[in-house]
This record gives structure tokens, sequence and C-alpha cells, in this order.
């Protein structure tokens, strides 16, 4: 490795300059992690190192127009009330090394065609894209807009989210090097559904189900194996 400051050649591990001492890496005033003095963002947390504006987290797509009153009329008339529903759970695997491997700017816009597949495969069943979790989305089927075969919906919605991801793959490799697979998991069971903080306006934020059937249906998530869905027997 060779100095920036002295332009001594180091050995390849070396953290500081064995002739002027200067340090090879500098630490994130975010979370501390160690960083190339180059780097214009921490590779652990993606904090600004060098004044540099960090790019807006990715965000899950808003509902598609045509189910937006439909919605908005169903969590008008649920809130506080016990339902049957199949939750939906996805998320990037490994989303972390993904996210060290590639310039924010890339992650960022990878993410956000990842969640837009996700939406239109939820929406186009009449789900409800319910929780952004930052490399994932939480699905609602039955709530707020009722149907009696939500279990079939949500179903439906893996297998399109599953194979639209599978080609997605494809051309995240082919234009970043990277591999890229996702893990779903389903659940179906009783939740209460309502607002929860935010503004009735805000359909994604306020309205959210809640209770054991949620956790059950993250945890079948997390047992998938990468490009795989994992259902409860329920």
């Amino acid at each position: 490795m060779q100095c920036p400051q002295c332009q001594v050649a180091n050995l390849a591990d070396a953290l500081f300059c064995e002739e002027c001492g200067t340090a090879f890496e500098t630490a994130c005033p975010q979370c501390g992690g160690a960083n190339r003095p180059s780097a214009k963002f921490c590779r652990k947390c993606r904090a600004a190192l060098t004044g540099a504006v960090a790019p807006e987290p990715p965000r899950p797509p808003a509902p598609a127009p045509h189910l937006v009153e439909k919605i908005r009329q169903s969590t008008a008339t649920l809130a506080g009330e016990r339902k049957q529903v199949t939750v939906f759970f996805a998320d990037v695997q490994s989303s972390m090394e993904l996210a060290e491997q590639l310039d924010p700017e890339a992650f960022s816009e990878i993410m956000q065609r990842f969640f837009a597949i996700l939406a239109e495969a939820v929406e186009r069943f009449e789900g409800f894209v319910d929780k952004f979790t930052g490399d994932g989305i939480m699905a609602l089927f039955g709530a707020p807009i009722a149907h009696e075969d939500h279990a079939q919906r949500a179903c439906w919605a893996a297998l399109q989210a599953r194979e639209s991801v599978a080609r997605y793959a494809t051309e995240v490799k082919r234009a970043h090097g990277v591999g890229f697979s996702m893990r779903l998991g389903l659940h179906s069971g009783d939740v209460v559904v309502g607002n929860v903080g935010g503004s009735g306006d805000d359909l994604r934020m306020s309205y959210t189900a809640q209770g054991h059937t949620v956790g059950l249906a993250q945890r079948m998530e997390t047992l998938a194996s990468p490009d795989t869905c994992y259902l409860s027997g329920a």
C-alpha cells in the first residue's frame, strides 16, 4: 500500500505508514467503523464521511391508484377490528453484505426496483403493503380489503414476486456483478388491525396489523432459504 502523504510503499495490511505515520483508515463519526481515507461514505452504516450528502434511503412506491380509494374506505371502518388475514414478509438475503459491495447510489436504485417488484405482485392480488422494513416489506391479504381467499392471493403474489425477482437478479448480476436473492414467508391467523401513529392520509405508515400472527409470518421468512417461500401449516 502506497502512503498518500509521503508515497512510501507499505505492507498490504498496514494501518499506518511506517515512514510518516499517516493513518490508512479513518473512523466513521456515526458508527466508528474503519474506512479508507478516500471513502465518501461509511462501508458499515453509509454515513457521509467527507461532507457529501448521503442518498435518500429507498422507500416503497405509493399504492396503485385503483386501490387507493378501496384502502381508504376500508381503513376508516376497520380500525381496531379483529381480522383473519395472511401476512406476507419478503426481504433481500444478506442485504448488509450486498450494500458493502456496492456504491450507495447503486444499492439504493437496486432496492427501489426491488420494492416496486414486490408492490406490483402484492397489489395485483389486492394485498396491502403495510410496512417498509429497510430491506423488504410486510404486506397483508384480507385487510384492509376483505377477501375470503386471502391465503390463496398471498401465495399467488409470492409466486409472482419470486419469479419477477429471479429475472431481476439476472439484470443485477449483469450490471453490477453481484448476486441478488430474497426470502419470503407467509402465515395466516388472527390479527388486530387499525391505525397506529401517522395521519389518516398516510396509508402506509398509519394502518397496520398487530399480534402473534405477524411474528410467525416474519419467522417463516427468517427460516426461508434464498429464493424460496416458507409457509406455516395455517
